[in-house]
């Protein structure tokens, strides 16, 4: 059998399995129909991060922002949620084969596979919510992806604020989960955070591990969690994806406190998360959906920040209320502060 006809067989192959793959993992849980979304001739396909749907954290709110759009835009939608690396390259390329109008991935170990899928597929728009470009010399961005990104750093400087604020034994910690650039801003903005209020401070700072799976291992956030607690932490903060639950159930077992990440995660640990670093992947994405539909969804990074309003901390309502009055208002001179130019987040 000629070379190219074996070629092609093999890819009609893998499509047919995709398709089936995709079609079986359809959104149909909001409240316009499908069917009547696939009418309107929008159409949006998004694949998950590591951990998937039910995370509390990153992926849900980027799920969040999928099915609003449904909702109120009335897209069709369909998503993913990938087992390694090949399935999500491949979740990627059948969704721009089969003609969507827009296909997200959400996270940063997408980066290098949106920018080869979007090469090949010129015609469709991508965006990657934390998008991390491979800045390789001379190779822009391809103009036909937008990279969704955040000032974490910014959000980390303030709950490390209150971290240093709140702690009785002045020993704090950070657990990372996959050891990469990403979550050193996590521990860059949290260190800076802490030391801008308690110099006398001693951060603890440990990683899960050095591979994606490093966000799906509750039971190593909990050992290193024990770990800092025994070390003299008295609240913890993670930068860990589902790994963090761990995290939560060594700081509820210990009397500590801990504080989340991406989400409010109150609900995880209540009387134990003290406040989240809240990240709005959910308006995010539910703005790159609304731009897309539009038509004027523009190429390149979108990044916000603390004056963009794309990260904060929970302060408000019952799930601030363990942090005290006092120190409220002084992370707020501290946010006034970074918004107005005074001060500038380390991001390293």
């Amino acid at each position: 059998m000629p070379r190219r006809r074996t070629t092609v067989l093999a890819f009609l192959a893998l499509l047919t399995v995709g398709l089936a793959f995709v079609r079986g993992r359809r959104d149909t849980s909001a409240s316009t129909p499908t069917h009547g979304a696939a009418a309107s001739g929008f159409r949006v396909g998004l694949v998950f991060d590591v951990g998937g749907r039910g995370d509390k954290s990153f992926n849900d709110l980027s799920w969040a922002g999928l099915q609003r759009a449904q909702r109120e835009l009335g897209a069709y939608t369909e998503y993913v949620e990938p087992t390694g690396a090949e399935d999500r390259e491949a979740a990627l390329r059948l969704f721009a084969a089969r003609g969507f109008d827009l296909v997200i991935a959400v996270g940063f170990i997408f980066s290098r596979d949106v920018d080869e899928v979007a090469r090949a597929h010129p015609g469709t728009r991508f965006a990657c919510v934390d998008y991390a470009p491979p800045f390789v010399p001379g190779v822009p961005i391809p103009p036909n992806v937008t990279g969704l990104a955040f000032r974490e750093h910014e959000g980390s400087f303030l709950v490390g604020a209150v971290a240093g604020l709140v702690s009785k034994t002045s020993h704090v910690g950070f657990v990372g989960g996959m050891d990469m650039p990403l979550i050193h801003k996590f521990e860059a903005g949290y260190r800076a955070g802490v030391a801008a209020v308690c110099p006398r401070c001693v951060l603890h700072v440990a990683y899960a591990g050095t591979t994606p799976e490093a966000f799906r291992d509750p039971a190593k956030g909990k050992a290193i969690a024990h770990a800092q607690i025994a070390a003299g932490s008295d609240v913890l903060f993670h930068a860990s994806g589902s790994t963090g639950l761990g995290v939560f159930r060594a700081a509820r077992d210990a009397g500590v406190y801990a504080i989340g990440v991406d989400a409010d995660q109150w609900d995880e640990a209540p009387g134990t998360v003290l406040t989240s670093m809240t990240k709005q992947a959910d308006v995010s994405v539910f703005d790159a959906i609304a731009a897309a539909k539009r038509r004027d969804l523009a190429g390149g990074m979108r990044v916000l920040g603390l004056s963009e309003a794309g990260v904060d901390y929970v302060h408000e309502g019952p799930h601030g209320a363990l942090i005290p009055a006092a120190v409220k208002s002084r992370v707020e001179a501290l946010r006034r502060d970074v918004i107005e130019g005074r001060t500038t987040v380390p991001s390293e």
